[in-house]
């Protein structure tokens, strides 16, 4: 078993560990399994890492099928990377994610836990994302099976290729035929451009010398029926834009709004560029009960908008709010949670650190008719000081929604100082959510736990938890 290159036979796979991998434990040594295995499977796995106490690897065969099984939807399934669980029943995904919640507050957190509430999956578990962005490469995914069908010599062909990066492999990208992430038109949207460009030999991003013209495809569809698309180009040929913008128009004209980007750098953020209206408003409307939400081309925004309004109810309960309260919306973003709980409070103070999206947030506000609430562009160790809360009044609850990686040390601990008798702490990775809880145990007891599903067929899971300040604190 410490042996390198090891495979290991006829492994009955028992359940999920972390980050979507399978598990599976022989002789008291646990194996972490990549491979689209589902609990109930009999695998041959062969390891890439062999420890005392655990091992890593990966699904070459499967001897037996797990009666839960179910058939994957889609054409791309096993070789995108995107949606890993569409061969396991939705009710069974659901029962995993709470299980990793569970699991992390516990193991983590080291905590004391009231009942978890159950799971909140999603009505929708196909056609849900209402942003995807796909690459253009001249160096498409050859799929094994099909590589098998070449001849010895002339080596792999390379192809252009739309669609999304292959894990662990930053220059190859599968080329999409049908996606159900997201719904239509965006098939007809990424399908007509790629059609136009090899009929018109334009030509696709080359990510190893940096040349090529089309670089990314970003399309946003709400639920108010509105559609974004920006077309990520390397570089201006006006001629050349134009006539595929054109041609995009005409043969999908319910989009509301298009947009062109020119990206000349080696990475793909366009975060320091600025998009040109090529056609409607420059932006598009999205609603979350009576809330409308302006959606610019470089604006962040729930992916999920079915299950983000959703989010934001178990939020604005969790927070308790009588019309008296000061709440501090920490990683505020556009504003969309403070805005949305801004009927039940006294004062909304939004903090971000990205100035864009608090100009954002400042326009949301004042579109949804929003005065009592205030935005503010820094970092939250810096901005709150006793000055601050001399002015604007201390908190009386503090929602916090950091990205994947957490809180920053410092900030728990200044939340610590500030001891706001109560904290909404929203997660898109109960991993470092439950790292930030067994920090603020110092003051703070878990009331409440929700777990949201937001991301159907994928290990992605979100998590709302009540923290209460500990009495005489």
């Amino acid at each position: 078993m410490k042996k390198k290159n090891v495979v290991l036979a006829q492994v009955p796979v028992s359940g999920y560990a972390a980050e979507g991998k399978a598990l599976a434990k022989i002789d008291g040594k646990v194996i972490f399994i990549e491979g689209g295995v589902v609990p109930g499977d009999v695998v041959d796995v062969r390891l890439r890492k062999n420890k005392k106490d655990w091992a890593e690897g990966k699904a070459i065969h499967i001897h037996t099928y797990s009666p839960t099984r179910t058939e994957p939807f889609c054409e791309h399934f096993g070789t995108c990377g995107g949606c890993k669980w569409q061969m396991l029943p939705y009710a069974e995904q659901l029962k995993y994610k709470a299980q990793q919640v569970e699991d992390h507050l516990t193991r983590i957190g080291k905590m004391a836990l009231p009942p978890i509430t159950p799971i909140l999956g999603g009505e929708l578990t196909r056609h849900y994302r209402n942003k995807l962005e796909f690459t253009f490469s001249n160096r498409a995914y050859v799929p094994q099976d099909e590589l098998e069908t070449l001849p010895d010599e002339g080596g792999i062909p390379q192809r252009n290729a739309l669609g999304f990066h292959i894990p662990r492999l930053f220059d190859k990208v599968l080329d999409i035929n049908t996606c159900y992430l997201q719904q239509e038109p965006v098939n007809l949207i990424r399908n007509t451009i790629r059609a136009y460009a090899l009929e018109h030999d334009l030509s696709f991003y080359d990510i190893r010398a940096q040349t090529g013209w089309l670089r990314n495809l970003v399309v946003r569809i709400c639920t108010t029926g509105e559609i974004m698309v920006n077309l990520v180009i390397h570089h201006e040929d006006k001629a050349a834009r134009t006539a595929l913008l054109d041609h995009l128009l005409a043969i999908v004209p319910s989009i509301t709004t298009l947009v062109y980007t020119i990206n000349p750098k080696k990475n793909d953020s366009i975060f320091d560029l600025e998009p040109r209206t090529y056609h409607g408003k420059g932006y598009i409307t999205e609603k979350l009960e009576d809330f409308v939400f302006k959606i610019g081309p470089k604006s962040f925004f729930q992916t999920n908008s079915y299950q983000g309004e959703r989010l934001y109810q178990v939020t604005r309960d969790y927070a308790g709010l009588t019309g008296h309260e000061t709440v501090y919306d920490l990683y505020c973003g556009t504003g969309s949670i403070g805005i949305f709980v801004s009927k039940k409070a006294r004062k909304i103070i939004g903090i971000e650190l990205v100035k864009e999206a608090i100009d954002d947030a400042i326009e949301n506000a004042k579109d949804n008719g929003v005065q009592n609430a205030e935005f503010f562009a820094g970092d939250v160790i810096d901005i709150c000081n006793d000055e601050f809360f001399a002015h604007h009044g201390a908190p009386d609850v503090i929602i916090t929604d950091p990205p994947r990686a957490g809180m920053h040390e410092k900030l728990v601990q200044k939340l610590l100082e500030i001891a706001a008798p109560k904290i909404v702490y929203v997660s898109c990775n109960p991993a470092t959510q439950a790292r930030d809880l067994a920090l603020l145990d110092a003051k703070y007891t878990v009331e409440r736990v929700q777990p949201v599903d937001m991301f159907p067929h994928t290990h992605h899971i979100e998590n709302v938890v009540l923290l209460q300040r500990r009495p005489n604190i």
